[in-house]
């Protein structure tokens, strides 16, 4: 199984770091996040990678893997979008490579579960979902998007809502099929999975959710965030 990492994003709300430094490659406990992520997925038997990055990063790229050569898999490729295209947009562009179920993942956050269990639920779930999306509980759940759900097929998402119907959220990972493509309108240019692909899902029947149950999730997309990883990976 193929894996993409989005890392492409400007990490504006953890400026001024990130306008040195990557996002994906800040560190937590001296070794980068993209790190953790790629070896997530080789340890669960996913060793052929994409990383979509920002062209204007490709020389910071190119000395992380220069860097990290000796502990990064072979197949590894790092994909520089033209121009930024969101969450999903740079899709346009590997699509014809994504002939079967993938991994889609954001590169700013470290997870840690069950990955073999979330793709079978995902193969096996009856309604042959088109993508699944792996929902982690938080505390606070009005600071994501919130899934409204039957059974194990998503209806609707709430973006940030002030009155949550759930304490399960998005966790930045997802499995999809080929099919996903179809709902996608790369005319747009800049795409992003969770406003313009997974609502189209959700209203044909096609977007499930996955909780995991024992999990570590920690999304590093603030000063906050990105600390209280440090302090507890």
């Amino acid at each position: 199984m193929k894996a993409i990492i989005l890392a492409g994003g400007s990490g504006t709300r953890l400026r001024p770091v990130t306008l040195e430094i990557p996002k994906p490659l800040l560190t937590v406990r001296r070794k980068p996040i993209l790190n953790y992520l790629i070896e997530f997925f080789r340890a669960h038997g996913v060793t052929d990678t994409t990383v979509v990055i920002h062209k204007d990063h490709a020389g910071d790229y190119a000395w992380w893997k220069k860097r990290y050569r000796k502990e990064l898999p072979k197949r590894l490729r790092l994909f520089a979008e033209p121009k930024p295209l969101g969450t999903f947009g740079a899709m346009k562009y590997l699509k014809s490579e994504l002939k079967e179920s993938f991994i889609l993942s954001n590169g700013d956050e470290l997870k840690d579960f069950d990955l073999a269990d979330f793709i079978r639920a995902h193969r096996e779930n009856p309604d042959h979902p088109v993508a699944t999306i792996a929902l982690v509980k938080v505390p606070n759940p009005s600071q994501y998007g919130v899934p409204v759900m039957n059974g194990s097929r998503i209806r609707e998402f709430l973006e940030k809502p002030a009155n949550p119907p759930s304490s399960y959220v998005s966790s930045g990972i997802y499995v999809l099929e080929p099919e996903v493509f179809t709902y996608a309108d790369f005319k747009k240019g800049f795409l992003m999975i969770e406003k313009d692909v997974f609502p189209r899902l959700a209203a044909a029947g096609k977007l499930a959710g996955y909780k995991v149950k024992d999990y570590r999730w920690f999304p590093c997309d603030t000063i906050e965030k990105w600390e209280k990883a440090i302090r507890e990976w």
